[in-house]
């Protein structure tokens, strides 16, 4: 059964709060608001934008920059947790249903998409 509009902003703002205890927790990374929806900078680039039901699409997810042959490689292996996010996909961002994921696994993909966009300055603060 489909989920209300209601329950699904519920659940995408405990969601997006996972996103975002994970993002600000890593160096000179700020938030603000782009296309209606929390992104998280580092410097004067994302590396993560969380995109809840955007368009009324279903998703509860974030996108994030990933490595060449990274996006294929996920969605090919786990359908259910990652997907070709419209707008970015064809630069090899992916999207990651947040309820399916553990926070574990969000926290290493959120730290790798950080490192693929901060400056090499700051690369070597995060270890």
């Amino acid at each position: 059964m489909k989920k209300s509009t209601k329950e699904q902003t519920d659940i995408g703002e405990s969601q997006v709060e996972r996103v975002r205890q994970i993002c600000l927790s890593l160096p000179e990374t700020f938030e603000k608001l782009s296309h209606g929806e929390p992104t998280f900078f580092v410097g004067k680039r994302v590396f993560a934008a969380c995109s809840i039901n955007h368009h009324n699409d279903g998703h509860i997810g974030v996108t994030i920059p990933a490595a060449i042959g990274v996006q294929a490689a996920l969605i090919e292996k786990s359908p259910k947790k990652f997907y070709r996010p419209p707008y970015v996909g064809h630069a090899g961002w992916v999207g990651i249903e947040l309820p399916r994921v553990s926070d574990r696994e969000l926290k290493m993909h959120l730290r790798e998409a950080w490192k693929l966009i901060a400056p090499p300055k700051l690369q070597s603060e995060l270890g």
